[in-house]
């Protein structure tokens, strides 16, 4: 029995998997061994960095405003789902009163506060929001103040008793449920900030923190440019590099080899060493007896393009982007293939549209905004204290993608409502519309033109010729 035991439980002398294994073509490998300690120790650096790229790099700057195109657009737009029509527009009509008034700065309504929290969450690896309640708002009480993520410290780190701790500037009760965040008023750094830099506490619940989480537990978050930046520091070397090398091969420059130092005396201009002479179509320019000129004829390479789109492939892989939103580079690419690569990016976006922005900056919004419409009187409901979850149901309703052939798709939408596998409902809120608005709209126009007597159909399709026989 010991010998059996021995045999299944037996430290094995090899490892199975070669990624665990060692030897010298694991030399010098780095691991992660947690990725709250791996942030904790350099998302600051990382995050400044990728600000610095951000505006500075044609392609990463491309890539940021690529990704925020595409996962905000125009905008996250909510829509009511209360069974009664009246709250429900109701609703709209004071949201679209509020979202202008959104930001104290008046800098962007809410869905501009939206792109610029996304921005800030793709180049620094996350960002802040701040609800605070303005009694004397000209809509609904309700402002969303966005946060740099210095002004939460990294580095704050405390006990508080009772199992509460502070952990990166995040206060966590004994359950490790978040309940406060440690705020600084201004973005450390910035020139006349006040001179309190002691951080006020806020409770969570007055707090928005958007960042796409990677693991169980994890604390704040890291720059999505993170698998990149060592790869776009060495491409700008390289381009560095590249650039001075075809600069000093435009250059017409020689060189005077004088092996017995008797060349004195040459005609032309000694600036700093280097002898400039004037040149004409058919000069001849005598030289010293055991003197000659050699012209420098730099060697040039053709894989400067192959290399850098190689690269460029690599950071659109590791930024999710598909290479041609990076690069703008088009050429060779099919319909088949740019719809195939779309396929693929559209469903990443719609993950990160759903699961990361509507669920962490979204739903909160729309919940303090509902409440508060209610607390101010600007929505009357009385039996909300009995049935809050009506008034705060809500679809998040995203830009619709554009077609890449317009009428196939438009066509297989049709077929799919025909056959019973969508309702017209759900293809108008893909679109990103509120299908009564639609409605009711289809009904106005076709009340207007019976009263104009217009009429309007479908083109008819144009008729084939048919050939005499």
């Amino acid at each position: 029995m010991r010998s059996l035991l021995h045999r299944l439980f037996a430290r094995p002398g090899t490892r199975s998997f070669d990624a665990a294994g060692g030897g010298r073509r694991w030399e010098g490998q780095r691991t992660v061994d947690g990725l709250n300690t791996a942030i904790l120790a350099g998302a600051t650096t990382a995050a400044r960095r990728a600000g610095w790229y951000a505006r500075n790099n044609p392609w990463v700057a491309a890539a940021v405003d690529s990704l925020v195109g595409n996962v905000v657009g125009a905008g996250i737009k909510p829509q009511s789902t209360h069974p009664d029509r009246a709250v429900r527009e109701r609703l709209q009509v004071l949201w679209l009163r509020w979202t202008d008034h959104a930001d104290p700065g008046g800098l962007a309504d809410f869905y501009g506060l939206q792109a610029m929290a996304v921005r800030a969450m793709i180049e620094g690896g996350e960002s802040f929001a701040r609800l605070r309640v303005v009694p004397d708002a000209a809509a609904v009480p309700l402002h969303i103040n966005l946060l740099d993520r210095d002004q939460v410290p990294l580095d704050l780190h405390r006990d508080i008793g009772s199992g509460a701790r502070i952990r990166a500037g995040i206060e966590f009760n004994g359950a490790g449920q978040r309940t406060a965040y440690w705020v600084m008023r201004d973005r450390p750094g910035d020139p006349l900030t006040s001179r309190r830099l002691e951080p006020l506490r806020l409770p969570a619940s007055d707090c928005l923190h958007l960042f796409k989480p990677l693991a169980a537990g994890q604390l704040r978050g890291i720059t999505w440019l993170a698998p990149v930046l060592l790869r776009l520091h060495e491409l700008d070397q390289f381009e560095d590099a590249a650039l001075v090398k075809a600069k000093v091969a435009a250059l017409f420059t020689g060189f005077i080899t004088d092996p017995d130092g008797s060349a004195g005396g040459l005609t032309g201009t000694n600036t700093a060493g280097a002898l400039t002479v004037g040149m004409e179509p058919g000069s001849l320019i005598p030289l010293p007896p055991g003197t000659d000129i050699r012209f420098s004829n730099p060697t040039e390479s053709d894989a400067y393009g192959p290399f850098v789109k190689n690269h460029l492939r690599a950071v659109a892989a590791g930024m999710g982007l598909p290479y041609e939103l990076v690069s703008g580079d088009l050429e060779g690419v099919t319909y088949s293939s740019i719809r195939a690569g779309l396929i693929e990016f559209r469903r990443r976006v719609e993950q990160l549209q759903h699961n990361v922005v509507v669920h962490l900056f979204c739903r909160p919004v729309w919940d303090r905004f509902v409440r508060l419409a209610v607390l101010s009187g600007d929505l009357p409901a009385r039996d909300f204290d009995r049935d809050p979850a009506a008034y705060l149901g809500c679809e998040w309703l995203p830009p619709k993608f554009d077609y890449v052939d317009p009428k196939k798709d438009v066509e297989a939408e049709i077929l799919a409502i025909n056959a019973g596998l969508k309702s017209r409902r759900q293809a108008i809120s893909e679109r990103g519309y509120d299908a009564e608005q639609v409605d009711a709209e289809i009904a106005a126009d076709k009340a207007r033109t019976d009263a104009l007597g217009l009429s309007f159909g479908a083109v008819p399709a144009a008729k084939e010729d048919i050939p005499d026989e």
